[in-house]
């Protein structure tokens, strides 16, 4: 607030926000796990990423870049994600954890794959690695 940087305040304060109505939500737990704040501040990620795409399509910069930067924000309190490399390594291991040879098995090698990569790649990265890899 002192140093005037609006973007990273609105910011915090969107998180502030998503997280008091998580840990008040009806049926809550009195804390938040840490896997309930990585998932609420993914999909927020995901929201600004989202909204940016749809304002940068319609040509309006002026809406896109403070999304970006907000998004920008929120990223610095999520676990580093991980690199194309250790991401496909990953996923090779659970490949063959599970047995997988062929595209029918992709929802077996998605849901162990989405549990134990939570919070370190998005769901995007990991469905295309998993296609990738099985086909």
């Amino acid at each position: 607030m002192l140093s005037r940087e609006k973007v990273r305040l609105e910011a915090l304060r969107g998180i502030k926000k998503e997280l008091l109505e998580a840990k008040t939500a009806k049926g809550a737990a009195d804390e938040l796990s840490d896997e309930t704040a990585t998932a609420i501040l993914q999909k927020m990620v995901k929201q600004r990423k989202d909204s940016a795409a749809i304002y940068t399509t319609q040509n309006r910069p002026d809406l896109a870049d403070p999304e970006i930067e907000q998004m920008k924000v929120i990223q610095e309190f999520l676990p580093a994600q991980l690199t194309e490399a250790a991401l496909e390594e990953a996923v090779r291991g659970i490949i063959a954890e599970t047995g997988a040879t062929s595209m029918k098995d992709m929802g077996k090698v998605m849901g162990l794959a989405t549990k134990r990569l939570a919070g370190n790649a998005e769901g995007r990265a990991i469905s295309e690695m998993v296609k990738r890899l099985l086909s």
